[in-house]
């Protein structure tokens, strides 16, 4: 398990004090005078420019007056606002082209997900946009007990239209909160459904033969070399053992043999997956599809589509799968391919759907909760994630989604310390447990002066790194609380574990160098400040190296066509 978490107490996170960049710049401009809404409008007009209007509406149809809508440019700095109407119109005029967001803001209600749009040179876009009240948004997000079939008369409302570089991040809150985001994202793709999961078998015959010998295997084919079921049965036999490069022969050849057989040609291009060779894997699901439409077939091949660096085709064969069957792991692929390109508003709604057609998944509840929380919705992120607790209670990666959103969040968040209180008596010899149960009782507290509650975070701490002596973080969060009670020398100490077991830590530095400051050895604090500086620079430019390696995906709403008011 990736140990990279950003911390509730250094000073990276103190930049981390608001629930989304998003909001605040918004909410800011919000506040500016006329003239100033003025000339950033001026900014983004041009001549016989494009043309954006439409309506507002409360979840009744009803038209809201008095609404604030608010347009921004991607990779511009200037905002537009106004307000709407009685009727609740809206209009902007003579507008660039260019990638576009909307915002809605109104006291006493608050806009569905609306993500970015393309505007095209001259164009008019005629849009509705739904506000609806606080209890009911966040009721959407309850669970149903119901396991129904994906109503889509009840469609997705969006499209996925695109992809562009990931110049931008996008996301909401501080510099934290985003690489918080992010591991929650990486993490999310590889939860394992529980036992109440059901996922797919794909061939008839699969589990059969993984019980078989090799060797008898290997005689039957000596004795007919020219067997399709002797061929196919010892290449499954290799497929299920994920030796793929022994697989994919004896499947060839089967193939060969009799080509339209199904389970031969969907285990061969498993092996042919396995291997790496993803055109070859992509071509043999291509072939299965054109004589069955099948939701498992969609599924691969968005995998496939995916490796082959081509996720717009990717989402379009995960939502076709989901589709045709709404299984909680069609939903769960589904949701995930939005969530790690950014389309974050339509992960949450892909998420929220799938828990209320399999309110038992804790998986899904769980990505839930991290698409909610790359949207700022912090409190929301944390209800959904300890529900996931409660489906799950032994399982660790709810208490550890918990602890992550714990220590990026801006402030503490209700449900999570007694979840993590739970994991603590279930697993007391998880190093994370009692480290993350340590960090929600700090970041729970006021004061630090010498508190019982501290002493429990101390107590935490000293055994997290007493069962796991290589866990840095631990080790810097020691040196952070006896600083904050005027040890520095005991904190200098633990800060100096923390880099020799991680070099690029590059927080510990920075206390380190705070820690010989206040002992007086000036030089010694201007190296580690030095260190911290330039570890700092080569981590931000590796994240945004990694950042644009992910395309970012185009999301246009479906929203319905109004035409203007007079």
């Amino acid at each position: 398990m990736n140990r990279s978490y950003t911390l509730p107490y250094s000073s990276e996170a103190k930049k981390s004090s608001y629930p989304g960049l998003v909001i605040v710049i918004l909410a800011v401009l919000v506040s500016v005078s006329g003239s100033v809404g003025f000339a950033q409008q001026v900014s983004l007009q041009q001549s016989n420019g494009a043309t954006i209007q439409g309506t507002v509406v409360d979840a009744a149809g009803k038209s809201v007056a008095g609404a604030s809508v608010l347009l921004g440019q991607k990779d511009h700095p200037d905002i537009v606002e106004t307000k709407t109407g009685s009727n609740g119109f809206f209009i902007f005029s003579a507008l660039r082209a260019g990638t576009y967001r909307l915002h809605l803001e109104k006291s006493t209600l608050r806009n569905r997900a609306v993500e970015e749009f393309v505007l095209s040179e001259g164009e008019q876009k005629h849009i509705q946009l739904v506000l609806e009240a606080l209890d009911a948004a966040h009721s959407n997000f309850k669970t149903s007990s119901s396991a129904e079939a994906m109503e889509f008369a009840d469609q997705p409302n969006f499209t996925v239209a695109g992809v562009t570089d990931w110049t931008a991040a996008g996301g909401h809150g501080s510099d934290v909160s985003l690489r918080t985001s992010e591991d929650l994202t990486r993490e999310t793709l590889v939860l394992k459904p529980g036992d109440s999961e059901h996922s797919p078998s794909g061939s008839a015959n699969r589990t059969s033969v993984s019980n078989e010998a090799e060797s008898g295997l290997r005689a039957a084919l000596a004795k007919a070399p020219r067997s399709f079921e002797a061929n196919h049965r010892l290449g499954a036999f290799y497929l299920r053992a994920s030796r793929y490069s022994e697989a994919v022969p004896f499947l060839t050849t089967a193939y060969g043999i009799d080509p339209k057989n199904y389970d031969n040609e969907y285990d061969l291009a498993l092996a042919c997956k396995g291997l790496r060779d993803f055109s070859r894997a992509r071509e043999h699901i291509q072939s299965l599809l054109a004589h069955e439409d099948n939701a498992d077939l969609h599924r691969l091949l968005g995998d496939l589509d995916e490796e082959l660096g081509d996720p717009l085709a990717a989402v379009r064969e995960d939502e076709k799968a989901a589709r045709l069957d709404p299984s909680e792991q069609n939903y769960f692929e589904w949701g995930s391919e939005l969530l790690l390109h950014r389309a974050v508003g339509p992960a949450v709604e892909v998420f929220g759907k799938g828990t209320k057609v399999h309110p038992k998944s804790a998986r899904m509840m769980a990505a839930l909760g991290a698409a909610l929380f790359a949207s700022g919705l912090y409190d929301e992120a944390a209800l959904r994630v300890c529900d996931a607790s409660d489906l799950s209670p032994v399982d660790s990666d709810p208490y550890m989604f918990l602890g992550k959103i714990q220590i990026a969040a801006p402030s503490p968040l209700n449900c999570v310390e007694p979840k993590l209180a739970r994991f603590v008596q279930q697993q007391p010899e998880n190093a994370f447990a009692n480290y993350y149960y340590a960090m929600a009782i700090w970041k729970g507290q006021k004061s630090s002066e010498n508190s019982q509650a501290m002493q429990q975070v101390e107590t935490l701490l000293v055994k997290a790194v007493t069962i796991d002596s290589s866990f840095d973080e631990a080790y810097l969060q020691l040196g952070i609380l006896y600083s904050s009670e005027g040890d520095f020398k005991k904190a200098a100490d633990f800060y100096t574990k923390a880099i020799a077991i991680n070099p690029q830590l590059s927080t510990a530095h920075y206390r380190l160098g705070m820690a010989y400051a206040r002992l007086g050895e000036g030089a010694k604090a201007k190296q580690e400040f030095q260190l911290h500086d330039e570890i700092d620079k080569q981590q931000a430019a590796a994240i945004e190296r990694q950042r644009k390696e992910i395309k970012q995906f185009l999301v246009v709403l479906k929203v319905q066509q109004t035409p203007p008011v007079n």
